[in-house]
């Protein structure tokens, strides 16, 4: 009885996430014919953009990687960069699948193959996500006051205030807005039951403790500061590029696209895989302040991030096979 609790449980996690993207996904594209999309791949789109932008992307994971092996040594940890890459690889593809699951992952990689402490790689990627959080945070502080006037326009077509939130609200809008609250609150009681659970054990605590502390003892903090602003500069221009690929939003400027990058990245807060639905939402709706039509914007997000998903699951697919082969070999 308890195994099948448990089964259904895994299946709400993954099923959950896929019907709320998949519902926001229909509701934006539900007057939209295919032959639009394949009209913009084949006749509108420059796909040479698209390739220059790639590249970017890995990078950000390649200087995740680069970073988390740096804040790992004075932990007592040092994986070969090698499989800290792969994890990275591995975390974000499997995120693609069960919201947040890679986190967890790539802890589990290193402990697997490297050999290390698995709670103490837990507390390091805690300390990689504050640092980030700051990071964005201040960059969104930036963006704000630079384009206080979109923002302003964004917060009035979206309703983002009490009065308007309340009177824009469509029944559709309401069980979008419970089944976020459900999840976040799903999201919620399953970390606090984890930290329950360390916290019974003194070790990991403590091995949880000289993770989250280990960013301190870096020896070059200098260095760990270049990494983390790398890792968000290369996200930025992996999605500025982007812009070019299209005559609609090639005038746009980098302003414009730094705007849309800082809405898509909180967007992709709601535990929906790698952002779906949720991203080209709030992204289309900034083009659309922009300037850009309404179809066009829809194309655009849905084109750019149905690539950049198939990158991250390109990646984790050659890391799967890559750790695969060095098992074999070992034996």
């Amino acid at each position: 009885m308890k195994s099948s609790n448990c089964d259904f449980v895994k299946l709400i996690k993954i099923a959950l996430p896929f019907a709320l993207a998949a519902g926001i996904l229909w509701w934006m594209y539900r007057g939209i014919g295919w032959e639009a999309l394949v009209d913009a791949l084949s006749h509108k789109m420059s796909w040479t953009w698209m390739l220059l932008s790639m590249p970017f992307g890995i990078l950000a994971q390649v200087l995740r990687a680069v970073r988390w092996r740096q804040v790992l040594a004075p932990a007592g940890e040092r994986p070969r960069l090698s499989t800290c890459t792969h994890a990275i690889f591995l975390s974000y593809a499997s995120s693609l699948v069960v919201p947040r699951v890679g986190e967890v992952l790539r802890c589990g990689i290193l402990k697997r193959y490297e050999g290390s402490n698995f709670t103490c790689c837990l507390g390091t990627v805690v300390t990689e996500r504050i640092i980030d959080t700051l990071l964005i945070l201040l960059l969104s502080l930036l963006t704000f006051l630079t384009q206080i006037p979109v923002f302003l326009h964004f917060f009035r077509e979206t309703g983002v205030s009490l009065d308007g939130l309340l009177s824009r609200f469509s029944l559709t809008g309401w069980l979008v807005t419970a089944v976020c609250g459900l999840l976040a609150l799903v999201c919620i009681v399953l970390v606090s039951r984890r930290f329950r659970l360390f916290s019974k054990t003194k070790s990991v605590v403590s091995d949880l403790k000289n993770g989250l502390l280990s960013v301190r003892k870096v020896e070059s903090p200098l260095l760990f500061w270049l990494y983390s602003v790398g890792i968000w500069v290369s996200y930025f221009l992996h999605f500025y590029l982007t812009f070019f690929c299209f005559d609609f939003t090639a005038g746009l400027g980098p302003m414009a696209a730094l705007v849309a990058f800082v809405v898509g990245t909180f967007a992709v807060l709601v535990p929906t895989p790698n952002g779906a639905g949720s991203w080209h939402f709030a992204v289309k709706t900034v083009l659309v302040l922009y300037g850009v039509g309404q179809t066009e914007a829809a194309l655009f997000v849905l084109i750019v991030h149905t690539l950049q998903t198939l990158l991250v699951a390109l990646l984790g697919v050659w890391s799967s096979v890559a750790l695969a082969m060095r098992r074999k070999t070992a034996r």
